[in-house]
């Protein structure tokens, strides 16, 4: 039985044993593959203007899947999100002299994208509810030198896409939706990454469903749909012979996904509502389970909205309770929970922002004697994401199809003991 004596501070921990893991590949998995090996072809790209620049047919096959699933004209698939954000970027027309507004608490690669073709990030802040950047926010960041939006909808809730749309167009802006986080999550009736110009979903090994590695692209527009796939397969190669007279950003990469992974891919894009329903029972569990609980939030979902979580991030005060958030996470991590604080630290304040340095050692393309803005990465700019993350956020990578009642009601009783006992951390 567990003792009534916090374990940080010598009492026995609610959980002794770590809690499952997130494994989705099974024997379709493995028989894909096999299949794949025993046709013998791993991938078929070909960087020139010829049938084969679109891949193989495992890769056309599970861009046709995509667009199927997600209703969308087009899907090109690539080797990560990262490369996905990457090639959405070039897409966009973006380069040199221009700003892309992005959220400064997401995964670096978010804004890193707008920097790898020579322009400037311009962090907008995030709501406290669901963590994502807003059209509000995103207005006070407009200038003359604006491109784009690059809007992530983090820890599987789906920004106010509407109301961004609308601003967007307002200011002709192409919008890139990054939903790594959010694969299924849904959004007044559509599915978010379908929501912008462009959408990049991910199939790293830690989301929702994957092959490893992979991304996935969504649009549309053809017109970005062709500058996709130039910039995934050697663009500069391909434009002459293909006839392409925007040349814009078509210098070309090799974002190329193999046969191997999009037949796993194909695979675990069947599951993905089988593996979402429980994600949303398991939040469920904990948002009845831990409501009321002095100083805690649970995850916010705004009307008409599925949630997708990717991570069960909720917010805690500690001004309500006079406790440092350290401390009962502390509490929590010694009942056995794998609890974390903040998220990522807050974009601007890492060292390439600070410095100004990216390419080169003059600082490009931060000196960039064609841009013409003014833009600040000074700490205090983002006042909410700081908050969220020095202060307030903490998460559970625990939502998941693997996670059984037991491991439910232990989470539940973790913080239950931690939060009846939150004199004696005080």
């Amino acid at each position: 039985m567990t003792s009534p004596t916090l374990a940080i501070h010598g009492g026995t921990p609610v959980r002794a044993t770590p809690f499952p893991d997130y494994i989705t590949i099974g024997e379709e998995e493995k028989r894909a593959v096999l299949e794949v090996l025993d046709g013998g072809v791993l991938s078929k790209f070909l960087g020139t203007w010829s049938p084969d620049f679109f891949g193989g047919p495992r890769v056309q096959k599970l861009e046709r899947e995509w667009e199927s699933y997600f209703k969308v004209p087009h899907a090109v698939s690539v080797n990560s999100a990262t490369s996905g954000l990457y090639a959405a970027i070039g897409a966009a027309g973006v380069g040199p002299g221009d700003e892309v507004i992005v959220s400064p608490y997401t995964m670096m690669a978010s804004a890193t994208a707008a920097v790898a073709f020579g322009a400037i990030p311009v962090f907008a802040d995030i709501d406290p509810d669901i963590f994502c950047i807003t059209a509000e926010t995103i207005r006070r960041c407009l200038t003359p030198q604006t491109k784009a939006i690059l809007v992530v909808d983090i820890f599987g809730h789906p920004a106010d896409m509407d109301e961004i749309m609308a601003l967007a167009a307002e200011h002709n802006l192409i919008v890139i939706e990054d939903t790594a986080q959010a694969p299924g999550a849904i959004y007044r009736g559509r599915f978010a990454g379908t929501l912008a110009h462009m959408g990049v979903f991910s199939l790293n090994y830690h989301k929702t469903i994957h092959s490893g590695e992979g991304g996935v692209v969504v649009t549309a527009d053809p017109e970005l749909a062709e500058r996709l796939q130039l910039i995934r397969n050697h663009a500069e190669v391909v434009v002459g012979r293909k006839g392409v007279e925007n040349i814009v950003n078509m210098v070309g990469q090799n974002y190329r996904m193999t046969e191997i992974e999009a037949a796993i891919a194909s695979e675990q894009l069947k599951k993905l509502e089988g593996l979402l329903v429980p994600r949303i029972a398991c939040a469920e569990y904990f948002d009845k389970h831990l409501a009321g609980l002095p100083g805690l939030t649970t995850p916010v979902v705004r009307p008409d909205v599925r949630h997708g979580y990717y991570l069960y991030a909720m917010r805690y005060n500690p001004d309500a309770t006079g406790i440092p958030r350290e401390k009962v996470a502390a509490a929590l991590q010694a009942e056995g929970l794998p609890i974390a604080q903040g998220y990522v630290r807050p974009i601007y304040l890492e060292p390439m922002y600070q410095r100004r340095i990216a390419f080169g050692r003059d600082g490009f393309p931060f000196t960039y004697p064609g841009y013409k803005g003014q833009v600040s990465y000074e700490r205090g700019i983002c006042p909410v994401t700081e908050r969220m993350h020095f202060s307030e956020l903490m998460y559970l990578p625990l939502c998941h199809a693997n996670m059984a009642e037991t491991d439910l009601a232990d989470v539940v009783q973790a913080f239950q003991k931690v939060f009846s006992q939150l004199a004696d951390l005080r």
